[in-house]
């Protein structure tokens, strides 16, 4: 604990300070961290100490999404933020500002500025930029128009204009290091100023706003530098995550944080039995911070429907519906599609009333709607209009948060594609007389969703995700010629697209997926060939003029389209 008034001349010293404080949140310990934050700096008057608790507010709200949470964490930012600005250098007069703009060595706003700084000041104009972008990520979920948006965007462009600053700062002062024979970096830029800088300029690399949605850039540098906070070396994969959280588990071996990472990791790895592990004991190791819970149902939901336990997700999808507040919308739906896929009257009964509820529990944030959400809510419009039926919702929402990329093989096998080779057969009674086939209208979009589905299933029984740990002792019958049977499923719906009705999104996703296949199988110019077609903008099943607006999850498939795109140029598996 300090001793004596506080003198902003020494703000660095409390650094060990707030690193305890660190460290207490990260073992679990919310609570106790914050109380020695108020108990260190009970008037919050220390630049780290301020900023600091400001961002554990930060953390609380964005968890909750609660307003009572956003409302404490924007007061609490602003203050932390006001904090730093005080420890900042101050800017020269007007009149001096304006010779600076001819005069480089009396500019206020280059590198030259920078090195006039004393390490105080440095560390404050850091503090700044992340305090202003907490605050304005808060401003931007809470307010959730378009003027606040445009205030708060501001804001992030001012966060991103100091983070570009410091990391020329950086080059130059280690550039000159190294002039000096005494590089590669400047020994007198202490590592807690540098690893922030780094984690500023990479994370919100000033270059993604001049960028459309999906746009594609060389981000190799911009991960090095996100590499270079934590550690020294390239070659970052899964198994080096795993060696990062099983270090930092030693460290923490009740820290949530980290076992939602292992969590993360081993759904990645298609074992979501492990997962699900995880995230349970996510949840007994802190009961400090309930919101946390949240993160852990929402993980157990996606990793119950990668293993097809339908009942156990549901029971997720309630336990959201009922604390959780960042998406009613997907929560509700998620409840009324796993009692679908249950079955039986009375759960039917209650998927009907819930499927009423989700297009009016939609949010805005910034003034626009939420992509999922806006696909939740047509689907539910398209249930109702169906006469209360939907297609294998439960496997096709699955697809949406990769359940079935780690879906274990044997799950699929099985369980899945059972479901989906039932479907089909009750399609092929009708395809003689589409129209015969339940409300006359929908032959077509189930007939598409079926064998899309049923492409992706044969595609990871062909090729597993190249992070997938394989069960070489599962005994299950491999059907010899999936690879073939996924490539016919998804040109079925290239060629049958062109008579979907509603769920447009089809087509594209199948081309995307259509192009993955054909890269695992070696044909990578095909491949890109496929996702240039997604990218293009051109229709892919209808006139241009018989859809209206954009497909469902159309972002979404472009970004996905630019990041497979750029591993087909560095040879990497997709």
């Amino acid at each position: 604990m300090p001793s004596g008034p506080y003198s902003p001349q020494r703000a660095i010293d409390d650094i060990p300070g707030i690193s305890y404080a660190l460290h207490l949140f990260l073992a679990s310990h919310m609570v106790e961290s914050e109380d020695y934050c108020k108990k260190y700096d009970p008037n919050m008057e220390r630049l780290y100490f301020a900023t600091g608790y400001g961002l554990i507010q930060f953390v609380k709200g964005m968890m909750s999404f609660e307003d009572e949470d956003l409302l404490s964490a924007i007061n609490h930012v602003r203050h932390g933020n006001i904090i730093a600005s005080q420890h900042r250098k101050r800017t020269a007069s007007l009149p001096t500002r304006l010779v600076g703009l001819v005069v480089g060595s009396l500019n206020t706003s280059g590198v030259g500025f920078i090195k006039s700084m004393t390490a105080v000041e440095r560390h404050a104009e850091l503090v700044y930029a992340e305090s202003l972008f907490e605050k304005s990520l808060l401003g931007i979920v809470y307010s959730g128009d378009w003027l606040a948006f445009i205030k708060d965007a501001l804001n992030l462009r001012t966060t991103i204009n100091i983070y570009r600053q410091l990391g020329k700062y950086l080059e130059i002062v280690d550039a000159e290091a190294q002039a000096r024979g005494k590089g590669p970096e400047d020994s007198s830029i202490d590592a807690h100023f540098r690893s922030g800088v780094y984690l500023g300029v990479d994370g919100l690399d000033w270059r993604i706003w001049k960028e459309p949605v999906g746009g594609r850039r060389n981000r190799r540098n911009q991960r090095l530098g996100l590499r270079k906070r934590a550690f020294t070396f390239e070659g970052v994969d899964i198994m080096m995550a795993q060696k990062i959280l099983n270090y930092h588990k030693k460290r923490y071996p009740n820290g949530v944080f980290f076992l939602f990472g292992q969590g993360r990791l081993h759904l990645c790895q298609s074992q979501p039995a492990l997962a699900i592990e995880c995230y349970q004991r996510a949840m007994q190791v802190q009961n400090q911070y309930r919101n946390m819970y949240n993160i852990s149902h929402w993980e157990m939901a996606v990793a119950n429907l990668a293993l097809w336990d339908i009942s156990a997700s549901l029971e997720c999808w309630r336990n959201l519906a009922s604390d959780a507040t960042w998406s009613k919308a997907t929560y509700t739906y998620g409840i009324a599609v796993c009692l679908l896929e249950l079955g039986g009257d009375k759960n039917c009964e209650e998927a009907g009333s819930l499927m009423e509820k989700v297009p009016n529990l939609r949010q805005r944030i910034a003034g626009k709607s939420i992509p999922l959400e806006k696909f939740v809510a047509r689907k539910a419009r398209k249930f109702k209009h169906q006469g209360g039926r939907l297609v294998l919702p439960a496997l096709e929402f699955a697809y949406l948060f990769l359940g079935i990329t780690h879906m274990p093989r044997s799950i699929i096998v099985t369980k899945v594609l059972p479901l989906i080779d039932e479907v089909l057969l009750k399609l092929k009674a009708h395809e003689n007389d589409p129209s015969m086939y339940e409300d006359g209208t929908s032959y077509w979009d189930d007939l598409c969703l079926a064998n899309f589905l049923k492409g992706n299933c044969l595609r990871y029984i062909a090729y597993p995700d190249p992070d997938a740990v394989i069960d070489n002792l599962e005994k299950i019958d491999i059907p010899s010629d999936a690879e073939e049977s996924a490539l016919a499923a998804f040109e079925s719906v290239f060629t049958d697209g062109t008579k979907i009705s509603l769920d447009h999104y089809l087509v594209y996703y199948a081309h995307y997926e259509y192009a993955r296949l054909l890269a695992c199988k070696g044909d990578r110019e095909s491949a890109r060939k496929h996702l240039e077609l997604v990218l293009s903008g051109k229709p892919l099943e209808i006139s241009a003029a018989a859809r209206k607006g954009k497909y469902s999850m159309e972002n979404a498939l472009h970004v996905r389209a630019h990041a497979a795109l750029e591993a087909l140029d560095q040879n990497r598996s997709l």
